[in-house]
């Protein structure tokens, strides 16, 4: 009987000993897996390397966190913060890093009273040791109100390295002056078709000793 007693005690210490084993294995294999699920190394390439490193900075607190957990919207909230940026891609390689590619903005004009660019995506841009020669802009104007002529001078047969300044009123009308000292004066709408027609005058012996082109009124051209 007391053998008996030895063997099934025996058993059940065996048994338990085996549950403290599995369960402990089971615990080291859980925390191992999340272990090698959280973010261990973030790339940024696409802006020069004071920027990139600016971004991976204010990127510090994805560090050891699971990368599952990781929205791309924490992300977004600091890439929006640089108006250089054009647009981006977020890309995670399981199980620890993240990848963020990025392609910067154009510079397409300099604003006339800072230092400040305009990107081709319309935002204003602080950088004061850029030396790039850059048609100004003159007036005060939205976003909105840039992107709009841009696609219209894209869609035309100008291009901005023909531009020297852009001037923007009030009542919504740009006028251009060209690289060679030619005022061209453009309507509030029909932008493209007036600036296919003073790209034609340009290249014509029309324009001969004259330097204005004015396009405002529907159906008149003033050469002067």
């Amino acid at each position: 009987m007391h053998q008996l007693i030895d063997k099934k005690n025996k058993i059940i210490i065996y048994l338990l000993f085996l549950f403290i084993l599995s369960t402990t294995s089971g615990k080291f294999a859980q925390n191992q897996n999340s272990y090698s699920s959280t973010i261990n190394q973030i790339n940024i390439e696409g802006l020069s390397n004071t920027n990139n490193l600016k971004i991976l900075n204010q990127l510090n607190n994805l560090f050891y966190r699971n990368i599952l957990l990781v929205g791309k919207q924490e992300i977004q909230k600091v890439i929006s913060r640089y108006n250089i940026i054009e647009e981006y891609t977020v890309k995670k390689i399981y199980p620890s890093t993240i990848n963020i590619n990025i392609k910067q903005t154009e510079f397409v004009a300099r604003l006339s009273n800072n230092d400040q660019l305009v990107g081709g995506n319309g935002k204003l841009i602080e950088d004061k040791e850029n030396n790039m020669i850059l048609p100004y802009i003159f007036g005060e104007f939205y976003s909105q109100d840039f992107l709009n002529f841009k696609k219209n001078i894209v869609e035309s047969k100008f291009s901005f390295i023909k531009i020297k300044t852009l001037f923007f009123f009030p009542s919504n009308r740009w006028d251009i002056l060209t690289n060679d000292d030619i005022l061209i004066k453009l309507p509030q709408e029909n932008i493209t078709e007036s600036l296919n027609l003073a790209y034609k005058i340009i290249n014509s012996n029309d324009l001969e000793n004259k330097n204005l082109i004015d396009l405002r009124m529907k159906n008149h051209l003033i050469i002067k």
